[in-house]
């Protein structure tokens, strides 16, 4: 049936969504390795406008403890700065008066315990996005019935949009398992 079909991929395609959601969400969290994704989503003052840090500057990682930005236009090292200070990274930027240079600290015990759970939360708000999507599909399916579509039809999609669901829950806790390990490991 076509319209199953369509439903089962817009299914399937809300699950990807989601997966590629929580893994760009999951980068973000710092593993106490400097990368320059840590970055990512800082804004800063460009001509009145909020810009990405990457969109001003080149950021670069020289050895796995520093994070190296430099910027395109001098006068914008104040503002880089301010938005690293500003952010919940907890990074003191020192520069140079061209360069400004972050030291990534050692991870605690403790802190690795909490970027775990919040990579926790942050996995679960996908695994809940997939249900979603799951729940959408079905009543979906279920309106065809009202329709003349075949109980059996429909009961063989639902078993497919279940199995979709379970597919990307894995995928899911691959995502944090991977991540848990990078946190925890020193």
């Amino acid at each position: 049936m076509e319209e199953i079909e369509i439903y089962l991929d817009t299914a399937r395609e809300m699950m990807e969504k989601a997966v590629a959601h929580t893994k760009t969400e999951l980068s973000k969290i710092r593993a106490g390795k400097a990368m320059p994704s840590m970055l990512d989503g800082l804004m800063v003052e460009y001509y009145g406008t909020p810009t990405p840090i990457n969109q001003v500057a080149s950021v670069s990682t020289p050895d796995a403890r520093t994070i190296f930005v430099k910027p395109w236009e001098k006068s914008l090292i104040g503002e880089i700065e301010k938005a690293i200070i500003n952010s919940d990274l907890g990074l003191n930027p020192q520069n140079d008066g061209e360069n400004i240079i972050l030291n990534v600290p050692q991870l605690t015990e403790e802190r690795r315990a909490q970027l775990a759970k919040q990579s926790k939360s942050v996995t679960e708000e996908g695994k809940i996005s997939i249900r979603n999507a799951r729940k959408e599909a079905n009543d979906e399916l279920k309106k065809l019935l009202k329709d003349g579509v075949s109980e059996d039809a429909v009961k063989g999609a639902e078993d497919d949009v279940q199995s979709l669901t379970d597919k990307y829950v894995k995928k899911m806790d691959e995502l944090y398992d991977h991540k848990e390990k990078e946190i925890m490991t020193v």
